[in-house]
């Protein structure tokens, strides 16, 4: 089934004192998807499990990271969370600490909707 990509969004998170990949990434995640609204499921009665959530997160240890864990957290369709190598380590030099930065896209899709319903003239 052909499916249209119906949002993207980004977002930065990070965590300054804990070098925590895991919650820079979830950080991120939350900052792309408080960006946006989906009015469409409520105007068109659509069930949001038809829509599939594709997430990439960027940090620069991937490996650290637990997509499963990501994908649970979202609030709203089939979500697979797929990390890549991105994102920022900074080093403090004066404490030692090492702040990570991560990014993140958020894409939502929806099978063709032609013909399923219309916009209404009110």
């Amino acid at each position: 089934m052909t499916e249209r990509r119906i949002i993207i969004e980004m977002g930065m998170g990070n965590d300054l004192h804990g070098m925590d990949y895991q919650k820079a990434a979830a950080r991120a995640i939350e900052d792309a998807i408080r960006h946006s609204t989906l009015p469409i499921f409520k105007a068109t009665g659509l069930d949001h499990a038809e829509m599939r959530v594709q997430v990439t997160v960027g940090v620069q240890e991937p490996d650290r990271l637990d997509p499963a864990a990501l994908a649970h957290g979202l609030p709203r369709g089939r979500a697979e969370v797929r990390a890549v190598k991105g994102g920022q380590n900074v080093a403090n030099p004066q404490t030692g600490e090492t702040q990570v930065i991560a990014t993140a896209t958020v894409e939502a899709f929806l099978p063709e909707q032609a013909g399923r319903w219309r916009l209404s003239e009110s």
